[in-house]
């Protein structure tokens, strides 16, 4: 019988071993899309934004380490470009052009929306947890593509977000959608599709030049 008992535990610890080594914490697929990320130069994709019910359309351009570029098609001919040192923002419907310089102690992390510099910034300040499990699930509830959900929670209350949800493909691990909810109960989603990665982007895609009959207004963000 002592014999029996024992062939039963080693099977038990046998399959518990098994069952552990293909178990991946939230923390370690958060770290496997991190390092994805950062072997990737440049990449542009569709973009679609969600603002408190109001949605947004047009193109992302990235490349390392901090160039950004959004050309909208709703609203037409909407621009936002951060070339590193200036973020500048066409707005076609008033004709006026926004900038702002931003200081290098800022590490411009508002401008780092699935690139490197921001996961690495999600991963010290918040907390990974799955939002259901680390098997893949659909994107939506009729959506046929799989994706791995995860949820952030921030570790302080100085945090400007009080929620990040993220669903990231299993295989290329290119995160598909980002929702997030500010401290202000502030909902913002971004569906990123149809990813172009390294295609050799120019640093001139990052120059902007607006129609010289738009009115400049200079350092929105820190204007009373």
């Amino acid at each position: 019988m002592d014999k029996f008992f024992v062939a039963i535990s080693v099977l038990l610890f046998t399959l518990y071993s098994v069952t552990a080594q293909n178990i991946m914490t939230a923390s370690s697929f958060f770290q496997s899309v991190s390092e994805n990320y950062g072997t990737i130069t440049d990449y542009e994709a569709n973009l679609e934004i969600t603002q408190d019910g109001n949605k947004y359309s047009g193109t992302v351009s990235f490349k390392r380490p901090n160039l950004l570029r959004i050309d909208y098609t709703r609203p037409a001919e909407q621009v936002v470009v951060f070339n590193g040192d200036t973020l500048t923002i066409y707005l076609p419907g008033i004709q006026q052009t926004l900038l702002q310089t931003l200081p290098s102690s800022s590490d411009s992390a508002g401008m780092n929306l699935a690139t490197p510099q921001g996961l690495g910034l999600m991963s010290r300040y918040y907390t990974i947890a799955y939002e259901i499990g680390q098997n893949a699930v659909p994107l939506d509830e009729a959506s046929t593509e799989m994706v791995i959900k995860l949820v952030l929670y921030p570790k302080t209350t100085s945090e400007g977000f009080r929620q990040i949800k993220l669903a990231i493909s299993p295989d290329s691990k290119l995160i598909r959608r980002v929702e997030a909810t500010t401290t202000q109960g502030k909902f913002f989603m971004f569906l990123f599709s149809d990813y172009r990665i390294n295609q050799g982007l120019p640093d001139q895609r990052f120059v902007y030049d607006a129609p010289p009959s738009a009115n400049n207004f200079n350092n929105f963000l820190f204007s009373e």
